[in-house]
């Protein structure tokens, strides 16, 4: 019997995966980081990131199917919860906005299913970092605020310091 090999993400111990719509505003902030990420830092050899745009459902359900997994899943995605537009923080799965819940995001119900089975069911360690959006618009309007861009250098050096907690995020600039 052939059996179809598993995708590199499932192996890493941490997956960082970049949620949102680049075509709706500061939706696009998860994308975004994660170019950021890539041009500016050296991705440590145990991380996997991906810029999962709205595919983060079909990756997490591969992930969830797979025997083998990451230790831990960090997903930056952008949310209205009421704070400072620019602001990061952690939010538990349990937090996700209800009008997150159903748009075409990641936070489509199946996908947060996904992410609490992961977290209780397979021991894998799920983190959320969000960033208050300032504008999501109603139709299409590539590019995310300005306060969203800023915040980006934060959201990175959240993610490479997340496994290790002595780590510098200048060791792992690129061209230092």
């Amino acid at each position: 019997m052939n059996t179809i090999p598993l995708p590199d993400y499932c192996s890493a111990r941490v997956l960082v995966l970049g949620c949102g719509n680049i075509l709706f505003g500061d939706d696009g902030f998860g994308p975004e980081a994660i170019r950021y990420l890539k041009e500016n830092f050296k991705i440590p050899p145990w991380m996997c990131v991906i810029d999962a745009g709205l595919s983060a459902r079909e990756i997490l359900f591969t992930v969830t199917l797979s025997s083998i997994r990451p230790q831990k899943i960090i997903i930056v995605d952008a949310v209205d919860a009421g704070k400072k537009p620019g602001e990061v923080f952690e939010l538990d799965i349990s937090e996700i906005p209800l009008k997150k819940i159903d748009d075409f995001s990641m936070h489509q119900l199946p996908t947060s299913n996904l992410l609490r089975e992961l977290k209780d069911f397979c021991g894998v360690d799920v983190k959320i970092i969000a960033i208050q959006v300032e504008n999501i618009p109603d139709s299409v309007s590539p590019g995310i605020s300005e306060k969203l861009i800023r915040s980006i250098p934060d959201v990175c050096k959240i993610i490479l310091e997340e496994e290790d907690k002595n780590a510098r995020v200048e060791d792992y600039r690129i061209g230092c």
